[in-house]
Formats: C-alpha cells, structure tokens, sequence
C-alpha cells in the first residue's frame, strides 16, 4: 500500500508489459490529476468486462480519477456489477461477503490506523443498492452511527442488476422489471435521510452528467472522511441491460432522470465544512505557488 509496491525492482522494469511501465511512468501516483487530462496518462481503470455504454463504470472510472492518494487507498466491495470493474483497478480491492461491506471496512480502518499512524490510509466501500440499502442495511447504519472515518459509495442502478433484474429497495415505485413483473409496490428508500439522521458528515447524490463534478464530490468525500466522519454518496447509475436503455442513450438517460428527480445535492456538517474549505484554500495556494 504505497508507491513503492509498484516500482519494479531494479534490472527487471524491461521484462515488464509495456502497460504495466506506463502505469509507473505515467500514471496518476504521486500527484493529482484532473478530468482534462484523462486520455493523456495511464488510468488506474482501463480495462473491465463490464457492459458497453455502462454508467456505472464511467462512474467508478472518475472515482479512480478522484482519489487523493490511490497508493495510499483500499477499496471494499461485494457481490454485484461494479466490483467487476472497480477490482480490475490497480488498487488494493477486498472482497465482502455480501451484506458485510460496512463492517469489513471498519475493521479494515481502524487497523490500518493503528498500523500507519502517521499516514493516512483511505478505504471506501463501493457496492451497488442491493448490497449496501437491502443486504448490508445493519452494517451499512452501524458503520455511520459508530462515526466510522470512511466513504460509503452507493452505485445506485436502481435494480439488481447483476442477478436478472430483481427489485431493491432503491428501485422507484411502480417499476416493472424482469424479475418485478407487477411493479414495485412501495417507494423508494431515503437513503439520504438516513445518512443525514446517522449524522454522516458529508452527504451528496449526484448522477454523472458533469465528470468534473463527480472527482470534486468524491474527493471532498474522502478528505473529510479521514478527519471528521463518515461520509455518504448516492451515484445515479443506471442499468442498461434492465432497464433497456440503448447503449448510445445512456448518458442522455442520465441527464434526463437528473433533472427530472436526481439532481445534485451536497450537504455537510459545520464542523465538516470549515474542514474542507480550509482545506481547498490551502491546496489552491499551493498550487497558485508551484506556478510561479
């Protein structure tokens, strides 16, 4: 969990894949990069055998892209479509049985703590609604009400995606699915609502229409985590395969349920806020000052 783990040793970089040396050579560890710049260095995500045109993965993908200190970070997910991707990163990736998520990253953070006094050691839960709101709902709480310092990410389809299109508890009332051939009966949940009432320190919903956005929100997310609280995030990505959405409309679908009921919201506690707008300005001067 450092740099240095990916630094081959010395004699042997030649026999490495060309991939992997650009990951050294011109990847993201070791400083920050922004949403202009994807294209121009090597990603930590790249490859993945999800669905062509999936939000989900261009949401995970700007998550990579957001991390503060990737070399430093530890991802936690379960059962479901994004770990098929977010565990092809090049970042430690732990696998939850489904429902234990929360508790795993708990435990995970607190020894790390220990271990590393000295430096922080993000981890962040990624899993999609059924495997945080319905499956892993106790861990989930527990996390939040024991102000456990991580990040919560929900990659909210809406569905359960990976499993044939079954209801979740995020699904919208009404919904017919495969696997919901009547329609959901009941609303949807106010996962939002149960973070704030968890006194999470930085909520936010955001879909991903604006990818400049997205790395800001998650990197707020992460930076408060590690001093104040939990932090929570409701990603809108929807699933194209079960909701049959044609893969050249999917971001067209995205800008269109964000209007309609997903639009962003940002929310966090007064202790949270002077945190990470001290923080921001100090980074803004030391950026302004390295130009000169």
């Amino acid at each position: 969990m450092s740099l240095e783990t990916v630094k081959p040793s010395p004699g042997f970089e030649d026999l490495l894949p060309v991939e992997y040396r650009d990951l050294v050579k011109y990847g993201q560890y070791g400083r920050e990069v922004k949403v202009s710049e994807m294209g121009k260095f090597k990603e930590l995500l790249e490859e993945h055998p999800m669905c062509a045109g999936c939000a989900m993965t261009l949401f995970i993908r700007l998550t990579m892209l957001a991390l503060p200190n990737p070399e430093h970070t530890i991802n936690v997910g379960t059962a479901g479509c994004g770990r098929l991707a977010i565990s092809q990163a090049n970042i430690p990736f732990i696998y939850g049985n489904y429902g234990d998520t929360n508790s795993v990253a708990s435990g995970l953070k607190r020894g790390l703590e220990i271990l590393y006094p000295d430096q922080y050691k993000d981890v962040i839960v990624m899993a999609g609604d059924g495997g945080l709101i319905d499956i892993g709902f106790q861990a989930l709480m527990h996390s939040w009400f024991r102000q456990e310092k991580f990040t919560t990410i929900m990659l909210d389809n809406e569905v359960y995606g990976n499993t044939g299109g079954q209801e979740s508890g995020m699904t919208m009332q009404g919904q017919i699915l495969k696997m919901a051939p009547r329609g959901k009966k009941t609303g949807k949940i106010d996962a939002l609502g149960l973070a704030r009432v968890s006194n999470c320190a930085y909520i936010a919903r955001i879909a991903p229409t604006n990818p400049a956005r997205v790395v800001r929100t998650v990197r707020r997310a992460i930076l408060i985590a590690r001093e104040i609280g939990p932090t929570y995030i409701q990603a809108y990505t929807s699933c194209n395969i079960e909701y049959a959405i044609p893969t050249p409309e999917v971001m067209q679908d995205a800008f269109d349920v964000e209007k309609e009921r997903y639009g962003f919201h940002e929310e966090m506690t007064d202790e949270a806020k002077a945190y990470i707008t001290d923080l921001e300005k100090k980074e803004k001067e030391k950026a302004k000052a390295a130009k000169k």
